[in-house]
């Protein structure tokens, strides 16, 4: 069997909106852009497409979505744009990030901090989650940005986007949320709370890779991060991806149909498997579920590195994922478990099994069966775990 538990890195593409793309790729192939027919054919199904982003998200149509080629695009267009528009002109110094933002995030942070901006990277507490005050206190009257992420990749920790979005218009701060793992997870609305800035990404909620978008409240569009053409109201030039939007349109709109299934039954089967996995000695799970994502599970089996577990899984067909990586004769720990102030030996353990609309009770126990197997080799070959005393098995 094969199983899929890898969700939260990329989504199958759901088939209607493989179908509502396909024609767009031989058929209706026109350049939005030219003048003829074969172009303006493109044209109803790419303001459908738009018309279905803008009500995913609640987004009123005085605001704007811009088509990009991914979230890491979006992401780089705020912090840069903010960079070029705030911290360069002198009128600001200062954002704000937490410490465990996606990688396309924290790399652009750290390049625009090397060219004279100051950043904060705030911590994260045992539970994976930030605490909003931290936000408070670290906002100046020099701070340009403060830049959340919604939904946790790793843990599935969602992050009090609402609270922090507060404390930014309580002092006239642009905030920016990266919304790529809330999205089909989460109600969102951006309508709701205080939000600038928000980043999608339409392979996250069974959409097709190489397309995303940033979300702009009125009144504080970016500069263009492309230049070249007029495309999307001038804020991003390039030809337009017409499948990719279509597609990306579709996919919005399954995800609002599906969210009240991926509350409730994707959760409970998530809920059930980590039950199971619980029940394996030596094991821990980062984030308590009712702060989670329906669908992420970010656990530890003492005494394993996590890619020794990845290679189990792999070769029994079942796909999931870990924070750490070899790099060289390195081994990375995961990020997330070093942020919550995990042991040493617990930083390389972690494993993510992140699941979809799409998995089954079948594939999740065939899963747990390949696991226990997995523990069973993988701790019987370990020194670490063989010979340690009883109170570190046990966590103590």
């Amino acid at each position: 069997m094969r199983v899929y538990l890898d969700n939260n890195a990329t989504t199958i593409v759901d088939p209607y909106v493989f179908g509502a793309m396909e024609p767009y790729f031989v058929q209706k192939y026109g350049n939005p852009n030219s003048l003829h027919e074969f172009a303006s054919e493109t044209h109803p199904a790419i303001k459908q497409a738009m018309e279905k982003i803008y009500a995913g998200i609640h987004a009123p149509k005085e605001d704007s979505v811009v088509i990009t080629s991914c979230a890491t695009e979006s992401n780089n267009w705020v912090l840069k744009s903010i960079y070029f528009q705030y911290i360069l002109t002198g009128r600001k110094n200062h954002i704000i990030l937490s410490e465990v933002e996606h990688p396309s995030i924290i790399a652009t942070a750290k390049f625009i901090e090397s060219m004279g901006c100051r950043v904060t990277y705030l911590p994260i507490n045992h539970e994976g989650l930030i605490d909003p005050q931290s936000v408070r206190d670290n906002i100046t009257d020099k701070t340009a940005l403060v830049s959340v992420m919604w939904v946790n990749n790793e843990t599935g920790a969602i992050f009090p986007v609402e609270e922090i979005g507060n404390i930014c218009a309580e002092h006239k701060v642009l905030f920016h949320t990266d919304a790529v793992q809330a999205i089909g997870k989460l109600p969102v609305d951006v309508q709701s709370f205080n939000v600038d800035y928000l980043t999608m990404s339409a392979h996250k909620f069974h959409g097709p890779k190489g397309v995303g978008a940033l979300y702009m409240k009125k009144g504080k569009e970016l500069l263009p991060l492309l230049h070249g053409g007029s495309q999307m109201g001038g804020y991003r030039s390039g030809t337009l991806n017409v499948p990719g939007i279509i597609g990306m349109g579709k996919a919005m709109e399954q995800a609002v149909d599906a969210l009240d299934f991926e509350m409730s039954d994707v959760r409970q089967m998530r809920d059930e498997f980590e039950d199971e996995l619980l029940k394996i000695p030596d094991t821990f799970v980062v984030t308590p579920r009712e702060k989670r994502a329906a669908n992420t599970i970010l656990i530890s089996f003492r005494g394993i590195e996590g890619e020794s577990m990845l290679w189990d899984l792999n070769r029994e067909g079942v796909a999931a994922s870990t924070g750490s990586a070899c790099a060289s004769e390195d081994l990375e720990s995961n990020p997330v478990m070093e942020a919550i102030g995990a042991e040493a030996d617990l930083a390389h353990t972690a494993v993510r099994f992140s699941l979809s609309r799409y998995t089954t009770q079948e594939e999740l126990d065939y899963t747990l069966e390949v696991v226990k197997r997995a523990v069973v080799r993988l701790r019987g070959i370990s020194s670490s775990y063989a010979y340690a005393p009883e109170g570190y098995k046990s966590g103590h």
